[in-house]
């Protein structure tokens, strides 16, 4: 694909970052941690605080994404093994997840995808949640 300097609206943007992702579904991101693959919830802490957390989800915010999934990087998370991770990257509704499982494709992480619908798909589908201890109802 020729790149092209012309500006281009948010629209836009994520319509050709989707075209290099192979999505998935709440319940194909679910197998594929069965699998092996590693979810990722970049959800900032009042929505995780609200809706509560995925078992078995590594945390970490959009804004430390990069640092701690980049394999090579002095700041990686345990999990950033190497450049074959398979990463289901998670936001509330699947807009942010686009552009941040694009950026680790960028870095190489070339299995890196994201979860069509985010944390709110999952949640409607009757996947597993841990809803905060201290949550009011």
């Amino acid at each position: 694909m020729a790149v092209s300097n012309r500006p281009v609206g948010i629209d836009e943007l994520l319509e050709r970052v989707r075209d290099g992702l192979d999505r998935v579904g709440p319940r194909e991101a679910f197998d594929a941690a069965a699998e092996g693959a590693l979810l990722v919830d970049i959800r900032y802490a009042a929505l995780r605080d609200r809706d509560g957390l995925i078992p078995g989800a590594l945390v970490v915010e959009r804004n430390e994404l990069e640092w701690r999934l980049d394999p090579r990087g002095s700041h990686r998370a345990p999990e950033a093994t190497d450049h074959d991770l398979w990463v289901v990257v998670i936001c509330n509704e699947g807009y942010a997840s686009s552009l941040a499982a694009a950026s680790l494709q960028q870095l190489g992480l070339h299995r890196a995808t994201d979860l069509v619908g985010g944390f709110q798909a999952w949640r409607s589908a009757g996947l597993p949640v841990r809803v905060p201890s201290d949550a009011t109802a």
